[in-house]
């Protein structure tokens, strides 16, 4: 039999630790994402692969709020958050410290997610857009990379809550694959 674990079996960092914890190097830029729910939820996934910052943009709402309060159960007092009003002068700005910036769309000459590779240290922000309309034209030219989670259904996209948790997760198990194969290297 299999038993469930109970929260405080799980080993779970507070609030204070997580802010000391050395954080992957990702970095997330909502870009005008109207539900609150879904803001919430991004960060709840900020939180459980120890990402470095959101930046809010445009009509992102910003904590505190109820609704992004609800989905995100205290993710908003651990992850670190901005707010910026122009997603397009972020990037600009992300570019000139040397951030990669990865726009998450679907466009001519996109890496599909499964086909990415990143460096281990490599600082990367990762733009999601907006439930309808996606990432801006602009931000999307502005990038250094576009990728793009293949699909395979009659539906043409994913919530933009569910692409964030994709997208994370496989660039964050790519980045301890690597970790994990250099300690290993360096142990023989």
């Amino acid at each position: 039999m299999k038993r469930k674990l109970e929260n405080d079996e799980l080993g779970r960092l507070d609030v204070t630790d997580f802010k000391k914890a050395e954080k992957s190097p990702i970095l997330l830029i909502l870009d005008n994402i109207r539900s609150l729910n879904n803001i919430g939820s991004v960060f709840r996934t900020a939180d459980a692969f120890l990402i470095k910052k959101i930046y809010l943009c445009g009509i992102t709402a910003t904590p505190p709020h109820k609704d992004i309060r609800k989905t995100a159960i205290g993710a908003t007092e651990s992850v670190d958050w901005e707010y910026r009003k122009d997603t397009l002068e972020l990037v600009k700005e992300l570019k000139t410290m040397g951030i990669t910036t990865i726009a998450v769309e679907q466009a001519e000459n996109a890496v599909m997610l499964n086909s990415f590779h990143t460096a281990e240290k490599s600082t990367m922000a990762l733009i999601f857009g907006n439930e309808v309309k996606g990432v801006s034209q602009e931000v999307v030219s502005a990038s250094d990379l576009v990728l793009e989670i293949p699909q395979f259904g009659t539906k043409h996209s994913l919530n933009i809550s569910v692409s964030a948790g994709v997208v994370v997760w496989d660039i964050w198990s790519k980045i301890n694959l690597q970790k994990n194969k250099k300690a290993l290297k360096n142990q023989g």
